[in-house]
């Protein structure tokens, strides 16, 4: 990157920042209803090398969207972006206006392994990855909590995906074979240890090539079906419907957003239970409640698809200790708990039975918890 940087400006970067993708091991959509969920950072990370400028110009560039070229604009102009500049840009835009500074302009250059529209937030790792490297650079005082939220305004502001604070969450707070139990209500996140190593066991993610897109798609449309049900039932949020009373405002609510509010309700009791079993240091015990929270998924929530489904079906036959969609839902991918020494042959037999199923044949590979947002190590000499 530090050689790709200074052929394209002329000069070597200050540094190289990184944030993980996210994988959300349970808890689905309940951020933004004040639940639980508990997701970790991934051993696939967005890079941005950044230099700042003496003047207001900002000049980004993209090793996964060569065909852009160099894009430069200013720093008041940066809501102006269009397509994967909008986050780089809009991260520069909301950190000025959140904190009240001036910054200056910068070169960056981003590089990257997380997939992208797969579910596993690689947006939220290039906002992370910018947002804390310009605010080393430019002196700031923000710590991973005020990211967290300026993040979630890059979304629903300048990206216009109505999203919660799950996802900047996992990529800021992420650990090493941790992950980060979220609750929304109390503004919490505790660091559980997952014991996945000790285990001998791995997180596949299979990408079953369906693309989403949160600003456009399904999510917005489950968002307010979330919404309607609190009215409903008079809560602020549907974290106050405990699990034995979902079924009593079955009659009273449209059959799809009772629903939508079963899913959420279930899935926070799901979250919790993982944590717990983690936290025990029985993490081969949560396979089932992963699986049973694909159904809720399926068949409450109505975000998985076809691919998908065939995906946690086959992973399961196929070994697997459990397997669930994860992610925002409408595409994206499944992830699935398996022994490491199983991992190859499991993935071999979902990707050939997924495909033989007439799907487009996934993409499979194997995550670990990984450290989230930082500045990288600097090169040995």
């Amino acid at each position: 990157m530090r050689e790709a940087f200074a052929a394209l400006f002329g000069a070597e970067p200050t540094g190289v920042w990184s944030a993980p993708g996210r994988v959300n091991l349970i808890g689905e959509h309940t951020d933004y209803n004040g639940g639980l969920a508990l997701p970790f950072g991934i051993d696939r990370r967005t890079r941005v090398a950044v230099r700042l400028r003496d003047d207001d110009a900002v000049r980004v560039a993209s090793g996964f969207a060569q065909g852009d070229g160099v894009i430069a604009t200013r720093l008041d102009r940066a809501l102006d972006a269009q397509g994967w500049s909008r986050y780089v840009l809009g991260a520069a835009h909301v950190l000025r206006r959140e904190l009240g500074v001036e910054g200056t302009g910068f070169d960056a250059l981003v590089a990257s392994d997380v997939p992208v529209g797969v579910g596993v937030s690689s947006s939220a790792a290039l906002e992370s990855a910018v947002l804390v490297a310009l605010v080393e650079l430019w002196g700031l005082d923000a710590d991973a909590h005020a990211l967290i939220r300026i993040g979630q305004l890059v979304e629903n502001e300048v990206v216009g995906a109505p999203t919660g604070t799950l996802d900047q969450s996992a990529v800021l707070l992420a650990r090493r074979d941790h992950a980060v139990l979220l609750d929304f209500a109390a503004g919490s996140a505790e660091q559980v240890p997952l014991g996945f190593e000790a285990a001998g066991l791995e997180i596949l993610v299979i990408d079953s090539l369906v693309r989403h897109d949160h600003a456009t798609g399904g999510y917005g449309d489950r968002r307010r079906e979330c919404e309607e049900a609190a009215r409903i039932a008079g809560v602020g949020t549907l974290r106050e419907i405990a699990p034995e009373a979902v079924e009593g405002w079955a009659a009273r609510m449209p059959a799809a957003v009772h629903r939508r509010m079963r899913h959420v309700v279930t899935d926070t009791a799901r979250a919790a239970q993982v944590a717990a079993l983690v936290r025990a240091g029985r993490p081969r015990e949560i396979g089932p409640i992963l699986t049973d929270g694909h159904r809720s998924q399926r068949d409450d929530f109505e975000d998985s698809v076809p691919a998908i489904d065939a995906a946690v079906e086959v992973a399961v036959a196929a070994g697997a200790l459990g397997a669930r969609l994860t992610g925002g839902g409408f595409g994206g991918a499944a992830i699935a708990l398996v022994d490491v020494a199983e991992s190859t042959r499991i993935q071999a037999e979902v990707a050939d039975a997924v495909e033989a199923a007439g799907h487009a044949r996934p993409t499979v590979f194997a995550v670990h918890a990984s450290q989230g947002a930082r500045r990288d190590p600097e090169p040995a000499p």
